[in-house]
């Protein structure tokens, strides 16, 4: 069984700051509510990490980050230090188990990393709160601030509702290649009209109670209907076929990356018939897409504890 851990900081001597954030598979769950208008999304967390360590520069030195293309994290480190009157700069290092642009949370993830790092270097007191009004400056964003699943309003980057902890599953991905743009991909005008929007409003309702009951085969029928109604947004051209997979393997449906372009079936992990129905699904989606990858659900099973760090704070 997979351990969730919402943050892990630890502070060494030479103001250094370590912490992580864990990305999701996509969406449970992903469209556009009738009460409010809002856009939102239900979390799917997976045992993929982002990396963030803050090695604090002397004063008046400025902010670097590596790799350099994570710009993002490089203008959120920046923010945050004006917000609280820092004058002194250091270097953010991200080390990421995320590929991006997939729809696996890899930005959102680097985002909050190196938030929780840069504030435990310097001592800084943090509340998610506070991570949600940074990150709303620089881009949509999933909700991987929050401890298991939550209904959030990624445009907003506003929690909605916890959902409490995912439950044990297997999710045998696919992807169909390219990169999806965050930003530009939420300009999209969204082709969602009353009908549409009500539908959402039972989904996420009916969501809501399968988490909270464990009910996997209504979490999955649920999952599913999301990713076909997604195909008039973002179309997946594996769809049909991961859908004829995952009913002739018993799994319990299909979990799409709503503005990515990955694609999986979900298995029970406590399915007795787990192995079996596996086996099936990762040969058959072999024979689809030529390639397969495995990703679980992360499951709170105690409490967090920090990566693997020696004193002289190396990972």
């Amino acid at each position: 069984m997979r351990t969730h851990e919402s943050a892990i900081e630890r502070t060494l001597d030479g103001g250094l700051g370590i912490s992580r954030a864990f990305g999701t598979f996509g969406e449970l769950l992903q469209g556009v509510l009738p009460d409010n208008g809002l856009d939102f999304l239900v979390t799917l967390p997976i045992d993929l990490w982002s990396t963030a360590r803050f090695d604090v520069g002397p004063a008046d030195c400025p902010v670097t980050v590596r790799p350099a293309h994570k710009r993002k994290s490089l203008t959120l480190a920046r923010m945050l230090l004006a917000r609280h009157g820092i004058d002194r700069g250091g270097t953010l290092t991200i080390h990421s188990a995320l590929p991006e642009g997939k729809g696996l949370a890899s930005s959102s993830a680097d985002l909050v990393a190196a938030c929780r790092a840069i504030c435990s270097a310097f001592g800084i007191p943090l509340a998610n709160s506070t991570i949600e009004d940074l990150l709303r400056a620089i881009e949509p964003t999933d909700g991987v601030m929050y401890p298991g699943s939550v209904a959030f309003y990624h445009r907003q980057a506003r929690l909605r509702e916890h959902l409490g902890q995912p439950p044990p599953l297997t999710i045998v991905g696919v992807d169909e290649g390219g990169a999806v743009p965050t930003v530009a991909f939420n300009r999209i005008p969204k082709p969602f009209g009353p009908a549409d929007r009500r539908e959402y409003g039972r989904l996420l309702d009916t969501l809501v109670r399968a988490l909270r009951e464990r009910d996997l085969v209504t979490m999955g029928e649920v999952a599913t209907r999301s990713a076909v109604m997604n195909q008039r947004l973002r179309p997946k051209r594996m769809l049909d076929e991961m859908c004829r997979i995952s009913r002739t393997a018993g799994a319990l449906g299909v979990v799409a990356a709503h503005s990515g372009t990955v694609l999986g079936v979900l298995l029970a992990e406590e399915d007795p018939e787990y192995e079996n129905r596996l086996t099936r699904v990762r040969d058959a989606c072999r024979e689809l897409a030529g390639h397969t990858a495995l990703y679980h659900s992360l499951v709170d099973v105690g409490p967090p504890h920090s990566p693997s760090v020696d004193r002289s704070g190396n990972l």
